[in-house]
């Protein structure tokens, strides 16, 4: 008998847990805002600009995710080494250097660009003198504080042709500790290429 009960509790909190997570998992889309053929506002506005910019974008910057925004964003993604499905998430965002309206920024932003700038470093670097490792990351602070490139670690890395390393794929290795130290000096200010890295 109290053998049963327990049976019957466990498998109460199984099925408790099961509906749990299903209706998490039912509202992350709704948590996790994107923008898809049909949506509207300021943020497609910001990625018909930057698709625009580009060449990828004909239409008129309209706030509207139609046809031409939603092939446009599928032409990106495909350049950029993306899943080509028209909807743009959170990666196609920071490809396209805008800043996803529902991350939370501060230090877990400042954690992103590291980890990113050091897979560029060693993707793009790795072997080289460390003066030359810090200049690759340089290229990308530069380039975010310079009003013609996008304005964020990630859409500069992820512009297309911008690295060969992202390209070829070899953004996706991993880092090392040399590559991280790199990325970490230029992030606070080191240039040995005293901004020379934007003609690159």
């Amino acid at each position: 008998m109290e053998v049963n009960m327990k049976k019957r509790k466990y498998l109460i909190g199984i099925l408790i847990m099961g509906i749990l997570l299903y209706w998490i998992l039912a509202r992350l889309p709704m948590v996790y805002a994107i923008s898809q053929y049909g949506s509207s506002g300021e943020e497609v506005k910001q990625i018909q600009t930057k698709l625009k910019s580009w060449g990828y974008y004909n239409g008129s910057v309209d706030g509207v995710f139609g046809s031409k925004t939603y092939e446009a964003v599928k032409s990106f993604q495909r350049k950029n080494g993306l899943t080509a499905d028209g909807i743009v998430g959170s990666k196609t965002l920071a490809a396209l250097g805008i800043k996803d309206s529902n991350s939370s920024g501060g230090s877990a932003s400042n954690n992103s660009d590291l980890n990113l700038l050091s897979h560029l470093v060693y993707g793009e670097a790795r072997g080289e003198p460390y003066n030359g490792m810090v200049a690759v990351a340089a290229t990308v602070m530069n380039r975010v504080a310079d009003s013609r490139f996008p304005n964020s670690v990630s859409g500069v890395i992820y512009q297309s042709g911008a690295y060969t390393c992202v390209s070829d794929g070899q953004i996706n290795l991993g880092y090392d500790d040399s590559s991280k130290k790199a990325a970490q000096d230029a992030i606070n200010g080191w240039d040995p290429t005293s901004r020379m890295c934007l003609l690159f």
